[in-house]
């Protein structure tokens, strides 16, 4: 087994070893953004104050080869160490990014992965590290979570693979894989808590201005409807729409973009999803005016504004008609039964 590259920072007299350590593995193109709040996290725990001691955490950024790796928006970050034994570590961590760029590792790496993977020590994949796990073979019998922006991604390269796109991070045994972005907070929340306690865990995300660590099965943000739809042309328009949310544009503009009659994507709308256009927009300005309503605190005439109506109270009749009670009682009942009801009724 390789060694680090350097010896590593003794620790000062009387310390013990820390409470967390994790080895972290960037695949090229890496997501900077999930490598960068996970390590932050660490870091923030791992010492007394601002200080960045790696005294009760430490973490190495592993490579089996001595060159910078590109991240997927092209900065380059230089391995700490080599790739290091499984026994020395509480984790190994694998961040992914672009899929389409070429391979994510080198066959090295991969032969490392499956002897971590023997091991006792668990693996982590965060934001696409899961299909490194997959193609490593690491992941059979177990359940992956990845960011709905990857969900077909992973079900067309692994179908006979369990993978669901609603929550943060998911543990399944010896595995744990993360949806990357905000996701990738909670999972570093969640470990940190694990091995040095929530007050810890607190702290850390605090000071990274989150609200607190947060759960595993907390829902990711929705996708855009779009998301869910194969015809291009109703793809197409729903991005648009989706696009201009706050300033909506007539029906008969987006078929002009799209180069089909209104009455053509009335039809190609009704087959795909049940709806018409009109119906689809409504719908969509009253998503997102949910979710200011739910993660703001505008009041009820600026969400009304942001979400595209002329004034509040054609905006609040509009919101009891689909969700069934105004935009200020749900501010002030959030948790009502009732919403989640109406919230599945409009999007199903």
């Amino acid at each position: 087994m390789l060694q680090p590259c350097g010896p590593r920072k003794a620790l000062p007299e009387g310390l013990q070893r820390p409470s967390l350590r994790v080895g972290i593995v960037l695949a090229e193109h890496f997501t900077l953004s999930a490598f960068a709040v996970f390590v932050d996290h660490l870091r923030l725990a791992a010492d007394d104050g601002d200080r960045s001691r790696p005294l009760r955490v430490q973490w190495s950024i592993m490579s089996a080869r001595h060159e910078p790796i590109s991240a997927s928006c092209g900065v380059a970050l230089q391995p700490t160490s080599n790739l290091l034994s499984p026994d020395t570590l509480d984790y190994v961590v694998v961040v992914g990014g672009i899929l389409h760029a070429g391979p994510q590792v080198d066959e090295h790496t991969v032969r490392y992965l499956r002897e971590v993977g023997a091991s006792r020590t668990p693996l982590i994949g965060i934001c696409t590290g899961s299909f490194v796990l997959c193609r490593a073979g690491l992941m059979k019998g177990r359940r992956s979570c990845v960011s709905w922006y990857h969900y077909q991604d992973f079900r067309e390269a692994f179908p006979d693979h369990e993978v669901m796109a609603d929550r943060q991070f998911l543990v399944d045994g010896p595995r744990i894989t993360c949806a990357g972005g905000a996701g990738a907070a909670a999972l570093a929340s969640h470990l940190i808590e694990r091995h040095l306690g929530r007050a810890t865990a607190y702290k850390a995300s605090q000071v990274l201005l989150f609200d607190g660590p947060r759960e595993g099965n907390d829902a990711q943000p929705h996708p855009p409807m779009s998301e869910s739809v194969s015809e291009p042309r109703v793809r197409r328009a729903l991005l648009l729409m989706e696009q201009n949310l706050t300033r909506p544009i007539a029906i008969a503009v987006i078929a002009e973009e799209l180069g089909v009659s209104v009455r053509q994507l009335e039809r190609l709308c009704r087959e795909q999803l049940g709806l018409g256009p009109a119906s689809l927009y409504r719908q969509l300005r009253m998503r997102y005016a949910n979710w200011l309503i739910e993660n703001t605190d505008r009041s009820v005439t600026e969400i009304a504004i942001e979400a595209g109506f002329a004034d509040c109270a054609h905006f609040s009749r509009q919101f009891k008609d689909v969700y069934g009670f105004s935009p200020s009682r749900h501010r002030l009942q959030p948790h009502e039964a009732g919403a989640d009801v109406a919230h599945a009724r409009v999007f199903e």
